[in-house]
């Protein structure tokens, strides 16, 4: 009695193949099924990806650079905001008290 999962024999005898061969015969290097199921399977992502509002890694690392100066920029405005205040302040306290 013959298991299902084992192909003894010659190949073209009618007997039955194995889902292992089968899955091995598709995977072939010059197999133009696969190539065809390849190209229309980046095709459908490249189209997928393009109705998403995404960036580039590269645009996205620049955008982020930018954010990080920019915050920078405003904590140093923020501590001049807030000697210049203390200033005023000190100002305010000497008029006031002659």
């Amino acid at each position: 009695m013959q298991n299902d999962d084992e192909t003894t024999g010659d190949r073209d005898s009618g007997q039955r193949r194995s889902p292992g061969d089968l899955f091995e015969r598709l995977l072939g290097r010059e197999n133009p099924v696969i190539e065809q199921l390849d190209k229309n399977a980046k095709l459908l992502a490249q189209s997928a990806l393009s109705k998403l509002d995404v960036v580039p890694r590269s645009e996205f690392d620049a955008q982020t650079a930018v954010l990080q100066r920019t915050r920078q920029r405003i904590e140093e405005l923020e501590c001049k905001l807030e000697a210049i205040t203390q200033q005023l302040d000190g100002l305010e306290k000497e008029r006031g008290n002659p």
